[in-house]
């Protein structure tokens, strides 16, 4: 399935999925600060609980829905190209509630062993308790997929680009073999790296996208959310496992988001181009031993990513010669991006895995893992892009 449009771009970030008219016909949208909505009578009650109400706008409770949610949701899903949009307090509260919305006891799951350590922990460890089970597969083999799909299994899982070494999943092969081998199959990706402005899944046939909105989305580090976007039918089981759970996203969080999703192409794009400029310096650099890189022709799933991406992503992973020592070396004498965890925003992070991630491993066990304690992870930001190359080069050069 080729789509028409295989991303987003500015004025779909600005502009789409925004009511024309807004209460008191205000440019931004409202915070509704309210747990809870009125109806004038018994009668009125009566009728939205038949489904009879007129009001495209009325809620009953917080729990189940509310306007500043339910524009974020709009505005993520035109611009994944979706019927809908669900959004939860995080991006991992998106994932737990859409699996346990899908799956049941003596349901089977497929995993790429490179997803989300807390995804695949919570697939290969708490799924488990309760009789769901699971393969977890080789990155991007999509022949070891293929031979794991059974009658049973009701989801694949997978993200495009991976984190930390961005592997890119050939999406729309991945969505035939699974809809050829179990038509009941769903299938699942985290875009969160990729972002609607560098590749739509939804549009190579995957059933439903997941994104850490705490990430590019919302573009400053300051709030914590996550979405799922998907057709109707399939949202419908998810809305309601959410308000079951009760991992509904708050207003402001939702005001927040919306904020962020106005500059997110230009960021993006930014994004883009200083990973890419950073990734060609580290492949030049004499003491870097691998970068990984989609935007680069000795990545793996360079190809892959060429066809389906509209850009490479703001992620940069590299391994520094010697090990953990020089790698952390390179962390502290890099001077502008600061160390902490997570990725997307206008500030450039930095970090090893093998420290913030994986800190309780050893080195055999992280060799299990392919994690190297050498590796560093660059969450590229906004600033400029000479700046963010002369100051990793200098921290690198520091170690000769």
């Amino acid at each position: 399935m080729k789509p028409s449009k295989p991303s987003a771009g500015s004025t779909d970030a600005v502009h789409a999925g925004v009511p024309e008219h807004r209460p008191h016909h205000t440019l931004t949208p409202s915070i509704v600060q309210t747990a809870t909505y009125t109806f004038g009578t018994t009668a009125d009650l009566e009728q939205y609980m038949r489904g009879e109400d007129q009001d495209p706008g009325r809620e009953e409770y917080g729990r189940y829905g509310n306007p500043t949610v339910h524009e974020l949701e709009s505005r993520v899903a035109a611009l994944e190209s979706t019927d809908g949009a669900v959004a939860f307090s995080s991006g991992m509260a998106a994932v737990t509630s859409t699996l346990f919305a899908l799956l049941r006891q003596g349901d089977h799951v497929v995993l790429f062993r490179d997803c989300y350590r807390r995804t695949r922990q919570f697939v290969t460890t708490w799924l488990d308790k309760y009789g769901v089970t699971h393969d977890v597969i080789p990155p991007g083999d999509l022949d070891a997929m293929t031979n794991a799909i059974n009658e049973r299994t009701r989801l694949v899982i997978t993200e495009s680009p991976t984190n930390p070494f961005n592997y890119c999943v050939d999406l729309a092969s991945l969505a035939e073999r699974v809809r050829s081998k179990n038509k009941r199959t769903k299938t699942l990706v985290d875009s969160t790296f990729a972002t609607p402005i560098n590749c739509r899944p939804h549009a190579f046939g995957i059933d439903l996208v997941v994104h850490s909105a705490t990430k590019y989305f919302s573009g400053h580090n300051d709030v914590l959310a996550g979405v799922v976007a998907g057709a109707s039918h399939t949202l419908s089981l998810v809305r309601e496992a959410r308000d079951v759970t009760g991992a509904v996203l708050d207003p402001h969080a939702a005001f927040l988001v919306s904020r962020g999703l106005k500059t997110l192409a230009v960021r993006v794009r930014q994004q883009n181009a200083s990973a890419q400029a950073l990734a060609e310096m580290l492949e030049a650099h004499p003491l870097v031993e691998k970068v990984y890189y989609a935007g680069l022709e000795s990545h793996p799933s360079h190809a892959i990513a060429r066809a389906q991406m509209n850009g490479f992503g703001g992620v940069v992973s590299f391994s520094v010669k010697g090990g953990r020592k020089p790698a952390s070396l390179v962390v502290d004498r890099a001077r502008i991006p600061k160390i902490a965890p997570s990725l997307g925003g206008v500030e450039s992070l930095i970090e090893q895995p093998a420290l913030m991630s994986y800190f309780e491993l050893s080195d055999e066990e992280l060799q299990k893992i392919s994690i190297s304690p050498g590796l560093i992870r660059y969450a590229v930001g906004i600033e400029d892009t000479s700046d963010l190359v002369d100051d990793l080069r200098a921290s690198l050069d520091s170690l000769a």
